[in-house]
């Protein structure tokens, strides 16, 4: 596929043939399989089971190593916790904000992806947040923010750089990053394969835990509620992801590019929901190179 490069709003953005232009399935025509199926990412891609796994695996063997600062408490629920990873004094910081559909995972499986950016000078806050359905939309949303407001009162003791950061999250965790926003002042907000509009979600499989309605999915949805200010965003989906999941973005990147505000979008060919982290995770991915390019831009 071509690369082509256009300006937008003061940043430079990458499409793949005009990507922005391309149109997707009406989730309000789909059947229910159709709809399930359009979110299912474990069945679309069979070996994500193992691949989770690994990743669960090594990220044990990397928290035991890196132990300083871990399971930090930013609230009186169980899971509002955060784990840093410091490189060192006055390192700049990316926060990663976990996937998981709102209902499953923590924090703790992906502190593997923390290994490289140390190894680079880059400090790594790992954020964990109830999840459903223990919690509702509107208090996972709450915790996520409340979490990045406490991590910028606190960075300054942990060694960090509360000048230089970088926030990030996948799957779910783009959803919150982007509805993390005003936690602190941050270089750049980085949502990987994110969902930003919630209300296809009510009439899905995903549902059975996060029982929202259509108001509660509309007041948390980004897609409906367009952040204001200049942080830019850069939006991250995979060129082979399913076709909710990329719609989703498509049409955020539209909304954003339609409100003049600063966001650069990049579709990846040949990438599923979760050969996207390794785009984060390894030096040579485009979503690392990225995060690393905007931490070295001076202030």
């Amino acid at each position: 596929m071509k690369l082509i490069k256009f300006i937008l709003a003061g940043t430079i953005a990458v499409s793949v043939n005009n990507l922005w232009a391309q149109s997707f399935p009406d989730w309000h025509q789909m059947d229910q399989q159709t709809l399930d199926d359009s979110y299912n990412n474990t069945k679309a891609v069979p070996e994500s089971p193992a691949m989770f796994n690994a990743w669960i695996e090594r990220s044990k063997a990397f928290r035991a190593a890196h132990s300083q600062y871990l399971d930090i408490s930013y609230g009186t629920l169980e899971r509002e916790k955060i784990d840093y990873y410091s490189a060192g004094p006055n390192t700049p910081v990316v926060i990663f904000i976990h996937g998981g559909f709102w209902q499953a995972r923590s924090k703790n499986d992906f502190a593997f992806l923390a290994e490289n950016y140390l190894k680079e000078g880059i400090s790594v806050a790992m954020v964990g947040y109830p999840l459903a359905p223990q919690a509702n939309m509107d208090q996972i949303v709450a915790s996520s923010e409340k979490a990045v407001k406490f991590i910028s009162q606190h960075l300054s003791e942990w060694g960090g750089n509360p000048k230089n950061v970088v926030l990030s999250g996948w799957s779910s965790g783009g959803h919150l990053s982007v509805t993390s926003i005003n936690g602190m002042k941050v270089k750049a907000v980085v949502p990987i394969s994110g969902i930003f509009e919630l209300e296809p979600l009510t009439g899905s499989f995903l549902n059975k835990n996060l029982q929202m309605d259509v108001a509660i999915a509309k007041r948390n949805s980004p897609m409906l509620n367009l952040p204001t200010g200049k942080t830019p965003i850069y939006l991250f989906v995979g060129g082979i992801e399913l076709s909710e999941m990329r719609r989703q973005s498509y049409d955020f990147a539209d909304k954003l590019k339609a409100s003049k505000y600063p966001v650069v979008f990049v579709d990846i060919p040949g990438k599923d929901h979760y050969t996207m982290l390794e785009q984060f995770e390894f030096p040579e991915g485009a979503i690392h190179s990225r995060i690393v390019s905007v931490i070295k831009q001076k202030n």
